[in-house]
């Protein structure tokens, strides 16, 4: 698929048929992950992969309240045969720059304008979505609630220097509603992009 296709394409699939995906296909959704950028290369993330129906399973356990799931939206997205946790590691990052060719002995996260160890795993997860329309597959990207990473910590034992800045969902697209969301619009470049210097 061309690239600006791939990015045309790409939305938030929330409904999955029960097909399973081609473990070589995770491979390289996974694999692309690996290319994105971080600062110092400091790749501080990790990505928890459940792709076997109990992993999966145990997931939606943790990750959602008793009771949950019931509503049209949540049963499409548990279809989803794969999931894939992008966790990011602030602690890489600071141990990093500390680093004689950085210069930061003193590890002060206040040297930092923007948490890059969060930006970086998100573009990780991008380049995951992206891998995920090429490949002709859906996937959706939502996060875990916050009182829940706990217990989701907990079930699958992560260390706590790691945090789950969201989770990928992947597989067969279903028919699916639009997000209500979507009557926002897009907005245009001119409302978007400011030449030279800030404009109204």
């Amino acid at each position: 698929m061309e690239f600006a296709d791939v990015v045309v394409r790409r939305r938030m699939v929330r409904n999955y048929t029960d097909e399973p995906v081609d473990p070589a296909v995770v491979d390289r959704v996974l694999t692309h992950a690996l290319h994105a950028p971080s600062a110092g290369f400091s790749q501080g993330w990790a990505f928890l992969r459940l792709d076997s129906p109990a992993d999966v399973a145990r997931f939606w356990d943790a990750a959602t309240p008793p009771g949950d799931g019931s509503d049209a939206w949540s049963a499409g997205l548990r279809r989803a045969p794969v999931l894939i946790v992008p966790l990011s590691s602030k602690a890489a990052y600071l141990d990093r720059y500390a680093e004689p060719d950085k210069g930061w002995t003193d590890r002060d996260e206040a040297r930092w304008t923007a948490p890059y160890w969060d930006i970086d795993t998100g573009m990780a997860s991008l380049l995951m979505l992206l891998t995920v329309v090429d490949e002709g597959l859906g996937a959706c990207f939502f996060g875990i609630p916050a009182e829940r990473v706990d217990a989701f910590r907990a079930a699958f034992g992560v260390p706590a220097d790691y945090k789950p800045i969201g989770v990928v969902s992947i597989g067969h697209r279903a028919p699916d509603r639009r997000s209500p969301s979507l009557r926002r619009g897009r907005r245009d470049l001119d409302a978007v992009v400011h030449r030279g210097r800030w404009s109204a």
